[in-house]
């Protein structure tokens, strides 16, 4: 990838959708807009307003461009969520939001499958904050979308896909508390093939790779060149350290403050981790 002035942010956090324009000689936003992340009500159950954040997101990637030009796209989302995509790359279903309740029958169902603490470092958390337990209640709730999904990515590869084309999950997202990934091996966990997902999970990418570059079909509506690339994207909290890593100098702790409060430590020792109480 050359060097880009100017990229574009989208970032879907769990209370609002944002797409920030950044300068990179300066690392100052530029322009900034911004959209509520409602929650839609149903059915099946409740979930994202997937298609109205796209139409926000291109028509600010395309004024973007025309006022101060975009020279490269990177995503960034909340944790705790997974998309379900068919053959033909659309869902398979509505991406289900975390705080929607699992009866506590399926909830039990769950817990006799999921790995133990010490290979995943998930604690049991409530409703679907767990992206097992999300894919266990979707999938007992509708018998058929185990066969329609062709591939399970990240959230930030979900717009990473409908701008390449390209299926992936990033490591960051993958290791989010999901009980998929063993971040002990950089290896999945025995959870996938529980589940009978093994072959459907897409591949996992460094969060700085470069996913792919815009469809055709992208770059005609936003004015962006088809040339303009796309990077596989990451987990917010993560993104809200890295810049911490490139600067400063080991040991230092960051504490992300959002929706959620992520106390994260580089360099310091290693302590034996104790999981949160079942909910």
């Amino acid at each position: 990838m050359t060097n880009p002035r100017h990229i574009a942010v989208i970032d879907i956090g769990k209370t609002n959708a944002k797409l920030a324009l950044v300068d990179l000689s300066t690392l100052k936003e530029i322009a900034v807009v911004t959209r509520p992340n409602t929650v839609l009500a149903g059915p099946p159950w409740a979930h994202f307003d997937t298609e109205g954040h796209w139409e926000f997101l291109l028509a600010a990637l395309k004024s973007f461009h025309r006022e101060h030009g975009v020279g490269a796209i990177s995503v960034t989302t909340h944790g705790a969520c997974a998309a379900l995509l068919d053959a033909q790359g659309a869902l398979a279903a509505p991406i289900l939001d975390y705080e929607h309740p699992i009866p506590a029958e399926i909830s039990a169902r769950y817990d006799a499958l999921r790995p133990p603490f010490s290979q995943t470092g998930s604690p049991r958390l409530a409703h679907g904050l767990n992206v097992g337990a999300q894919l266990h209640y979707q999938f007992s709730q509708d018998l058929d979308l185990k066969t329609r999904t062709a591939h399970i990515v990240g959230y930030p590869q979900y717009w990473g896909h409908r701008l390449t084309g390209v299926v992936a999950n990033d490591v960051t997202s993958i290791g989010c508390h999901t009980d998929l990934w063993n971040p002990h091996e950089s290896q999945f966990s025995n959870l996938p093939e529980r589940l009978g997902i093994e072959q459907k999970i897409a591949p996992v990418h460094k969060s700085g790779d470069v996913l792919g570059t815009l469809l055709p079909e992208i770059a005609m509506v936003t004015g962006l060149p088809a040339s303009t690339p796309v990077v596989c994207g990451i987990h917010d909290s993560n993104a809200s350290l890295y810049p911490h890593l490139l600067t400063q100098k080991t040991p230092f702790s960051v504490v992300s403050t959002g929706t959620w409060v992520i106390a994260m430590s580089v360099g310091g020792g290693v302590l034996p981790m104790i999981p949160a109480a079942t909910p």
